[in-house]
């Protein structure tokens, strides 16, 4: 017996099979573009996430009997919307959530609507958001914006293909910026704004609920059978810090992704302004967190700009001293996050001198990054989210030891990696608990996560890492102050 997770990420789709006890049977990966424009554009074409799902299921059912997989789970970024026709066919690509485009559309949503906007969502109005990304689609192009009679997100659209359902779930609602995350229904006026209506929405259920099963035309391109039982799913964060292990009050995940992501675990949530708010799979527990836009991405576009490869990279830092001879960088490709909320704020390196190399470029690339999300966790402190001195690591960056150590020097944290950790095994894990593998999620974490090591802080460079982050701060400050100059 089996169960099945799907992941839809920055620029791949990933799918997991598991067994009744939790061990990893197969996966598989599929790429996909993501489309890069004048203004900051990003955006995604569904009907690749399609593609890519029916492409990994097919591969890791590769002798297997497709018969025995029990539940398939879908869960993807959120932010994502799927604008479609009556027909549930998408009328332009979507937006994903690093697009910048919408920087007019949040200043007027932030002046008229702000207050209102963060008391129902908890959130401060930005261009990560699905309701300025509507708005800025509604005022740009408005002839296509007119044929769309239907909202849905990223893993509901592959969902609803594999299932004809039209739901979503409250997780992935609260990042919407259209849903009361107190009521927990899709809000009228909210909607009013981008002249939609709770008609034009998904129906909300739990991410554990059963939306249906795989269809015909889907069972023949997926190689499942129309016995699979499909859950409803979740987004893609609240499924890798679960998978990660993070099920109760204080538990911490670092993610060294394409974003980097600081979840705290809390059974409360944090309405500031800086601070993002999800609830968790768990009931009565949220994961408040903050965010630097780009971590793992500054290293790729290193590489691409001035070539090389991630394990070139990690030897090349490992060279290099701590604090890369004065050589600071600040990770603001495409904006950021916490604690600046600014998508106009843009990245330096500052203390460049002729002694500098290549591998002190590196080096500073990796501890920029990891000062970033220092500001992060610094600024969670701040505000009461109370971590634990223990994180678990995850995202493709974990990969790297040296990066490993500069975080874990830089936060002054114990960080331990796991075997399993990514949204689709967290998805194909509450497929898990769906069909009764698993008893509840404190049971699936006991019994499919690995611990494959710790890292631990070196408490010298830690200090030398608090003075850079004086420097590095002062920087951030003055980089603030330039981005409002026209």
């Amino acid at each position: 017996m089996y169960a099945l997770g799907v992941d839809f990420g920055g620029g791949a789709s990933k799918a997991t099979l598991i067994d009744k006890y939790g061990k990893v049977v197969a996966t598989a990966t599929t790429e996909y573009p993501t489309f890069y424009g004048e203004g900051g554009m990003a955006e995604q074409n569904p009907t690749d996430w399609v593609n890519s799902a029916v492409k990994n299921i097919r591969e890791v059912l590769v002798g297997i009997d497709s018969s025995l997989v029990e539940c398939l789970c879908f869960d993807a970024a959120t932010h994502t919307a799927v604008l479609m026709d009556d027909n549930f066919n998408p009328v332009c690509n979507s937006v994903y959530w690093t697009d910048t485009r919408s920087v007019n559309e949040k200043a007027y949503l932030q002046q008229n609507f702000g207050e209102e906007i963060f008391s129902k969502c908890k959130h401060n109005v930005d261009t990560i958001w699905t309701l300025p990304e509507i708005l800025y689609i509604k005022n740009n192009y408005p002839e296509v914006y007119n044929k769309v009679k239907k909202v849905t997100f990223a893993k509901d659209f592959v969902r609803g293909k594999f299932t004809g359902d039209f739901c979503t779930d409250f997780i992935e609602a609260q990042g919407s910026m259209l849903f009361d995350f107190d009521k927990k229904v899709w809000d009228e006026h909210l909607l009013s704004l981008v002249s939609l209506t709770p008609n034009n929405m998904p129906k909300i259920v739990n991410p554990l609920e059963t939306v249906g099963y795989v269809c015909d035309d889907f069972a023949v391109l997926s190689g499942l059978t129309t016995k699979t039982k499909v859950i409803c799913g979740a987004t893609d964060t609240v499924m890798e810090v679960f998978a990660a292990g993070g099920v109760n009050k204080g538990d911490m995940t670092l993610k060294l992704a394409t974003a980097g992501r600081i979840c705290i675990v809390s059974d409360i949530y944090h309405a500031d302004k800086n601070v993002i708010n999800y609830s968790h799979l768990k009931e009565g527990l949220y994961y408040p967190g903050s965010a630097t836009k780009a971590c793992a991405s500054s290293l790729r576009w290193f590489r691409d700009t001035f070539g090389g490869d991630f394990e070139e990279f990690s030897s090349l830092a490992e060279e290099v001293l701590v604090g890369a001879d004065g050589l600071i960088y600040h990770p603001y490709l495409t904006g950021e996050l916490t604690p600046h909320a600014n998508p106009l704020l843009r990245g330096s390196f500052i203390g460049v001198s002729a002694l500098h190399t290549k591998a002190h470029f590196v080096r500073a690339v990796m501890e920029g990054v990891a000062l970033s999300l220092l500001d992060c966790i610094e600024y969670l402190k701040d505000k009461g989210v109370a971590p634990n001195d223990t994180a678990f690591i995850i995202g493709g960056g974990a990969k790297s030891k040296v990066w490993r150590q500069i975080v874990a020097d830089a936060l002054n944290l114990t960080l331990v990696t796991t075997k399993n950790n990514d949204s689709s095994f967290g998805s194909a894990m509450c497929a898990g608990i769906a069909v009764g593998y698993f008893d509840g999620f404190d049971d699936a974490v006991k019994k499919c996560q690995i611990v494959t090591g710790t890292t631990v802080p070196n408490i010298d460079n830690h200090k030398k890492y608090q003075s850079i982050f004086k420097k590095y701060k002062k920087i951030s400050n003055f980089l603030v102050e330039l981005s409002h100059d026209k």
